[in-house]
């Protein structure tokens, strides 16, 4: 299949002669150095050598944990070289905040992506959350939504969870209710993350290194209190890296995610990508409706009679405008 934001780029090296070749998978990525753990156990460092060539794709790290990665190492060498990935099955992408022609992989060869989102202290806004969600869905990632720090909400808050839950599940994804410091909700958080390959994304500030710690205590995930002057969290994951979960399975842990540019999308593919515009524009009038002032419109109809929540039209058109340049460059974020 040729082109849209669902082609997966392939990885390949100029030249490079060593004695010795591995395969393994990344575990962890600083951005300067990867730790791979080969098909027999053995965790060896590593640099990218060479001119790599990226197709499909231009991406600011063109390796990212979850990667299954070809190595060559010479004869009683300690560390070893990338020089070849194989083509990946799928992975979740945003564009990159200081380079906005470019792209960020923040993983690969994922199961299920877990969006961590909180209500308050700090917010996720649902225009961030439907960003993720519409990404996942055209990169093939199945998704769902961790609501963390429920303990720590007010009535109105409380009444906003339950509106935005019934939302989400309503478009088919699963909503979990979470608090990491009084351990609701976790068993059935392990439960749902059991033997897959998953992947915690988010907000900084929004619990997602404790709730890490809680899944996988020998992580040592570092915490940090909410800015109180902007309610906003502070950044304790510095690099991405994947860990092993007790009874089988793994989690990918990221930094804190603050802006989400979509990356590679078109106008047209959009309402593809937001499972209730998409359903309901199966009765558009017109089947290149762009559902913005089409006559006929199911979608604009729908929003009419509150049967479309407002917040994701309102995302859908934010995403129509991400063609904008600059639009998600880190000094506007």
């Amino acid at each position: 299949m040729q082109g849209g934001p669902w082609a997966r780029p392939l990885l390949t090296i100029i030249c490079f002669n060593t004695t010795h070749t591995l395969h393994g998978t990344v575990i962890k990525s600083t951005g300067s150095w990867y730790l791979v753990r080969t098909d027999e156990g053995e965790c060896v460092e590593c640099k990218v050598k060479g001119n790599f060539r990226l197709r499909g794709i231009r991406s600011t790290n063109p390796v990212a944990v979850g990667d299954k990665v070809t190595l060559l190492r010479a004869e009683g060498a300690g560390n070893a070289f990338i020089t070849d990935i194989d083509e990946r099955r799928n992975y979740i992408v945003r564009k990159a905040s200081n380079l906005s022609k470019q792209s960020h992989i923040l993983a690969a060869n994922i199961d299920l992506a877990l969006l961590v989102v909180t209500l308050a202290r700090p917010e996720t806004t649902t225009t961030f959350i439907d960003r993720v969600l519409a990404t996942a869905e055209a990169y093939r990632v199945p998704a769902a939504l961790v609501f963390n720090k429920v303990d720590d909400l007010n009535d109105d808050e409380r009444a906003t969870l339950d509106y935005l839950e019934a939302v989400y599940t309503d478009c088919g994804y699963r909503c979990l209710r979470t608090s990491a410091l009084q351990g609701t909700g976790i068993d059935a958080l392990r439960q749902l993350m059991q033997g897959q390959t998953s992947l915690l994304a988010g907000h900084s500030g929004v619990g997602k290194s404790t709730l890490l710690n809680l899944l996988v205590p020998e992580a040592n995930a570092r915490t940090a209190h909410i800015s109180n002057v902007h309610g906003t969290g502070m950044h304790t994951t510095t690099y991405s890296e994947c860990y092993d979960l007790p009874g089988g399975g793994s989690v990918i842990d990221i930094p804190g995610i603050k802006g989400f540019g979509t990356f590679n999308f078109e106008p047209a593919e959009v309402a593809h990508y937001f499972r209730d515009i998409f359903r309901l524009s199966a009765d558009c009038r017109f089947n290149n409706c762009t559902h913005t002032h089409e006559p006929g419109c199911a979608v604009m109809q729908a929003l009419a009679d509150h049967q479309l929540a407002p917040t994701r039209y309102a995302s859908y058109l934010s995403m129509l405008d991400d063609k904008e340049e600059g639009k998600y460059r880190e000094k506007n974020m």
